[in-house]
């Protein structure tokens, strides 16, 4: 349709100049030790030189955005689900929420959330811009520490400090904003959440990994079965305990303000009402629901404003995900409506 072609052109000529950010921007602090930032985060203001090297518009609401990213090195993407009726309003910025995929997918990470729920109908009337990041197999929403030097793959400085300001600039986001994830990708939203947390004003993790600290040998036992080196994430647990402690949500929980709008859901790994007769217990989504408690009694102690759905029997699939999402729009979309 000659309207989306006009959108599409429209989008790409306005997020072709390169965006300028900061180093401090891009290299978030390690909270608690001066050893573990990065060297580089000086401060000083540098041209990040990200920028939108296509728009593709899919259908009504899917756009699927590549992106030059210096963070990675390479091409980034981005799966958008525009809100309904975007195009009519030409002037209306929206808010965003973050949906990160979690990990090992054999597809694209950043498609998975539209090709494995009904993730268009349940957010058909949600105002707001719908973004699943790319977030690579094994990327854990991290700026690699690469035994020290850092370099690609930066995953935390393509998402918040090259992706956002080019929604802002290009799709007409504004500076509110939520975070949800599933898995890896639940440790991706609290952690983000954690770590920035002026810049979500909700978070949700579906299954997620949200205690590093209560399994560190899982952790590398993840990135050793993508054939990647499982100290290049955060070094080694002990050696580089510090880095570990920065990432972890269940570490960083004291920095989430009080009143914080916080969700939390994971089964116990017996099959559940969403499973066919036959699945066998899930010994992963088992050491996650012990995760999910911990992180749920500390969190609540600390006083945030918190949903925990701990549903018992369910295992590590999208069903549940996808159940419990729409669970908790509510929650996550109440702050930034």
């Amino acid at each position: 349709m000659p309207n989306r072609r006009r959108a599409v052109a429209a989008l790409t000529a306005l997020a072709a100049a390169p965006l300028l950010t900061t180093t401090a921007e891009a290299r978030s602090p390690e909270p608690g030790s001066s050893k573990a930032r990065p060297p580089e985060a000086a401060g000083r203001r540098t041209p990040a030189r990200a920028r939108l090297i296509a728009a593709d518009r899919v259908s009504e609401r899917v756009l699927d955005l590549t992106i030059d990213s210096p963070a990675l090195g390479r091409e980034g993407h981005a799966r958008v689900l525009l809100p309904t009726g975007y195009d009519r309003r030409p002037h209306h910025r929206w808010p965003v929420l973050y949906l990160l995929h979690g990990c090992c997918d054999p597809g694209p990470g950043w498609e998975a959330w539209t090709l494995n729920t009904d993730v268009e109908a349940i957010t058909a009337g949600t105002p707001a811009l719908i973004v699943s990041p790319e977030g690579g197999p094994v990327g854990f929403y991290s700026n690699w520490w690469n035994g020290g030097h850092y370099g690609p793959p930066a995953w935390e400085t393509f998402h918040l400090a090259e992706l956002r300001p080019l929604l802002e600039r290009a799709l007409r986001a504004n500076g509110r904003r939520a975070i949800a994830g599933l898995s890896m990708g639940g440790f991706g939203a609290l952690s983000y959440a954690a770590r920035h947390p002026r810049l979500f004003r909700a978070a949700a993790s579906f299954s997620g990994v949200i205690h590093t600290a209560l399994d560190p040998t899982g952790v590398q036992g993840i990135l050793t079965g993508q054939g990647a080196d499982p100290t290049a994430l955060w070094g080694d647990p002990a050696a580089q305990s510090a880095l570990w402690d920065a990432h972890n949500p269940y570490a960083l929980i004291s920095r989430l303000p009080r009143g914080y709008p916080l969700y939390v859901a994971c089964g116990n790994g017996t099959p559940g009402p969403l499973d066919p007769p036959d699945r066998p217990e899930d010994t992963l989504e088992r050491g996650l629901g012990e995760m999910a408690q911990r992180y749920v009694r500390r969190a609540r102690a600390h006083g945030l404003a918190f949903t925990a759905h701990l549903y018992g029997p369910g295992t590590h699939t999208w069903p549940y995900w996808e159940r419990e999402l729409t669970r908790a729009l509510p929650l996550l979309t109440g702050p930034i409506a």
